[in-house]
């Protein structure tokens, strides 16, 4: 009665092989859901995306912009900045861990010679050569290699994206440094017509013609102009010390900032074959499911007995020639094991492998709704900043024909000139607000492309 309680070895090993395979089949293909996720946003918001057809072609964002300087930035950038290079080190060291663990399949092979003397006896020596290894029988130490893989490859995408953004925030502070100069230069002009008006004012107030509150506002104005001038030249070198960081410099190349902006071209008119498929990050996502799966295979997999091979050749001997050289004893030994009881974790192992999977597959679609989100969020940029750059361009030829008015009716007496700083006032205004949007316009196309995935050559 007692040997009817344990099943035999074959009916055992089938029995938890067939429990281990509906297990699997139990789980769900989160694979296969994500791609499908993402088809139907493509689908779905492809036509919706396709507004921006009057610009040229960029594959990549350093085609955003064709300039020598700020290709040697970025070059710089790619090749100095500390987290990307730290990165990258992770990255080899992840390379090196998977050749690591591809030897898990392959026989191992150990040599090993020792020599022992006791009291009254001679040195005896012993040689021996062992080799080891473990039959891949269900797969399992391949699909840990693959899921390392496509770990790596996770990682590999996500340093793509690093650098993506790297570019990214390179071109969008060599813009800054733009405006950033353009609104000193600006501001630097309305304070020489503060000043101009401060002494003409206080002249009129000594012949009588000016009130003191006259005199005291052109003052205000002229010394809030100079605080503004103050903020717009630390602004500038705010920007320069982020250059720098993005470059790994303690301090900036030679450099000399644009005088005007650069045309930024950026088209959707060719958006399905840049879809959001290109994004570094979605990709690290997708790959991390396929990892997580397969791990999820291999928890399963413990549960499954495993066989190993092992042979030795030794040899002992009164001296090492012998024992070295001689006729070795050979021995082979094949065992099958298999895990009966555990206390429940290996169970428990495939069934977190199993929510980690879920969790891979959660973060994929979080992912992907971020990346529309970027997207959309970036197309309603476009299109706000372009509608608000004619309606300022427009206001300001406007108002510029005004102050022109304004300076003639002065001339000949028929304004005040409280009216003429006031025209001067919107005109000023007007212009940095104009250079301001162009900056915001040029910056968020930087963006739109880094939220389409144009990213940069590998």
């Amino acid at each position: 009665m007692l040997k009817r309680s344990f099943l035999p070895p074959t009916l055992l090993c089938l029995s938890l092989l067939l429990t281990a395979c509906s297990a699997s089949q139990e789980r769900e293909n989160y694979a296969d859901l994500a791609q499908s996720e993402l088809d139907t946003v493509s689908k779905s918001k492809t036509s919706q995306w396709q507004t921006m057809d009057n610009v040229a072609p960029a594959s990549y964002l350093t085609d955003l912009i064709q300039d020598a300087q700020l290709d040697n930035l970025i070059t710089n950038a790619l090749q100095a900045n500390p987290s990307l290079q730290k990165t990258q080190l992770t990255l080899q060291a992840s390379l090196w861990s998977i050749k690591s663990q591809h030897g898990d399949s392959l026989p191992s092979v150990e040599a090993g010679f020792s020599g022992s003397k006791s009291e009254g006896s001679d040195t005896s020596y012993k040689a021996s050569l062992s080799i080891s290894w473990e039959a891949d029988l269900w797969q399992k130490l391949a699909q840990s290699e693959q899921a390392a893989a496509k770990s790596l490859a996770s990682d590999e995408a996500l340093y793509q994206a690093s650098r993506d953004t790297l570019v990214a925030n390179v071109i969008k502070t060599w813009l800054a440094i733009t405006a950033k100069q353009h609104a000193i230069e600006i501001e630097q002009k309305r304070l020489a017509l503060l000043e101009a008006n401060e002494k003409l004012i206080l002249k009129r107030f000594k012949n009588g013609l000016g009130t003191l509150e006259e005199m005291d506002e052109s003052r205000t104005s002229t010394s809030q102009s100079k605080a503004d001038l103050i903020e717009y030249k630390e602004d500038l070198a705010i920007e320069i010390r982020n250059l720098q960081l993005y470059l790994g410099e303690t301090s900036l190349p030679s450099f000399v900032t644009n005088a005007q902006y650069p045309a930024v071209s950026l088209s959707l008119h060719d958006f399905p074959q840049q879809n959001l498929q290109r994004r570094p990050d979605l990709k690290a996502a997708y790959l991390a499911i396929e990892a997580a799966d397969l791990s999820t295979s291999v928890a399963y997999k413990d549960m499954l007995p495993s066989i190993s091979l092992s042979a030795t050749l030794s040899e002992s001997a009164a001296s090492p020639s012998a024992a070295l050289f001689g006729s070795p004893i050979w021995s082979l030994l094949a065992q099958i094991t298999q895990p009966l009881y555990q206390g429940g974790q290996l169970k428990a192992a495939a069934e977190i492998a199993k929510l980690e999977t879920a969790q891979a597959y959660q973060d994929y679609r979080d992912t992907l709704l971020t990346a529309v989100n970027e997207v959309e969020n970036t197309l309603g940029q476009e299109r706000v900043l372009s509608q608000q750059v004619r309606h300022i361009t427009e206001a300001l030829a406007s108002s510029q024909k005004n102050l022109k008015q304004y300076e003639k009716k002065y001339r000949t007496g028929l304004v005040e000139l409280n009216d003429l700083i006031s025209a001067q006032t919107t005109a000023f205004d007007l212009e940095a607000q104009l250079d301001d949007l162009i900056y915001q316009h040029l910056s968020n196309r930087v963006d739109l492309g880094l939220a389409l995935g144009l990213g940069v050559k590998s």
